[in-house]
């Protein structure tokens, strides 16, 4: 009886802190209660009347992650941070909560409420909810009214799939959100959802390019994808990932045994996120590092002999590419020759 009345004044006075409403009181209680549910001692069966875990986690989720105030919003996502720490798989049943309101803050002004946003998105993936079901209930997020939230969750989408590999995500769900981003009317948000499908080829490779035309996307628009992603291939070699089976398409077909049990899952905090190093026995994409600097450096000669000849290079391969109404064949024979420029100035600038 004794121990039941502790955890029950423990849950009580925690919900009573969290209820609070005065901007200074919440500036001054929220690290109390992060201290608190960091202490299983201090704050014992957190878990065990989910009626007032419920009531505490709403409160969070609408009025601190919410709050105007962005020391608040902080604050919030501090002790949502804890709470997923101290609740592991069981805060899985409060994904559904949070997730609207941390979505919202993916387009926050202030860049320290996005990066601590993102962190906390991907800490749920690694210890509450597998990053496939927590992007299920994201998705509608790609039509948010905001176009900053939009741009935030591409970034979010590369985070995601940096930290825990293509297979993680079932990823023809949801490439076409992504496609359809390529028309958004913001800018910021077009070239967002670009990277993401660079990134997206950069762990799966040219399956990307096939599954893309099966999408019914305009051919302007295809040809515009395959442009980016051939020059992105020039400038970075692909990323090494996990052994893709024959068979695997841009699904994110898992293999039959998972990559780590849940119980062996290693934490993630909510600082930066690295992707664990692992040895490179395949790599994604459609070339490795030697195929690509062999294809770099395998060029044929160029008949330029003075830096007036390379300015006029460049402006007939610019005039080329900025009209949309040329050939593409004549468009990727223009980027080809930007390539064997570039390699000629780099050769006579390493000559000098």
């Amino acid at each position: 009886l004794t121990s039941t009345l502790k955890y029950y004044f423990c849950m009580k006075d925690l919900l009573d802190l969290v209820l609070q409403k005065d901007l200074g009181r919440r500036l001054q209680v929220g690290p109390e209660i992060t201290e608190l549910l960091l202490h299983p001692d201090r704050c014992p069966g957190l878990d065990q009347d989910q009626n007032l875990l419920d009531r505490m986690v709403d409160a969070l989720a609408s009025s601190w992650v919410n709050s105007s105030n962005y020391k608040v919003v902080l604050l919030g996502m501090e002790v949502l941070s804890a709470l997923v720490d101290r609740l592991q798989e069981r805060f899985r049943t409060q994904v559904g909560t949070v997730l609207p309101s941390l979505m919202d803050r993916l387009g926050d002004s202030k860049d320290q409420v996005r990066e601590q946003d993102q962190a906390l998105l991907l800490k749920v993936m690694d210890q509450s909810a597998n990053p496939q079901y927590v992007w299920e209930r994201m998705m509608g997020g790609f039509k948010h009214k905001n176009s900053r939230t939009r741009e935030g969750l591409c970034l979010c989408l590369i985070s995601t799939l940096n930290v825990f590999g293509s297979q993680s995500l079932t990823l023809n769900k949801i490439v076409p959100h992504i496609c359809n981003l390529l028309g958004d009317p913001t800018s910021q948000v077009r070239d967002a959802a670009m990277s993401c499908l660079v990134e997206i080829y950069r762990h799966v490779g040219e399956r990307v390019r096939i599954d893309l035309g099966k999408k019914g996307l305009p051919q302007s628009r295809c040809n515009r994808v395959y442009w980016t992603i051939g020059v992105k291939t020039l400038l970075v070699v692909c990323l090494p990932d996990k052994t893709f089976e024959d068979d695997e398409s841009v699904d994110g077909g898992r293999s039959s045994s998972r990559a780590a049990s849940v119980s062996g899952r290693k934490a993630v905090s909510m600082g930066s996120f690295r992707r664990p190093s692992a040895p490179r026995v395949q790599v994604a994409g459609a070339v490795d590092e030697e195929d690509f600097i062999q294809a770099f450096e395998d060029v044929p000669t160029v008949q330029i002999y003075s830096n007036r000849e390379v300015e006029e290079a460049m402006t007939k391969i610019r005039d080329v590419l900025s009209d949309d109404k040329k050939d593409w064949e004549l468009r990727v024979a223009a980027v080809s020759h930007l390539h064997l420029v570039s390699v000629w100035s780099v050769c006579c600038s390493s000559d000098l």
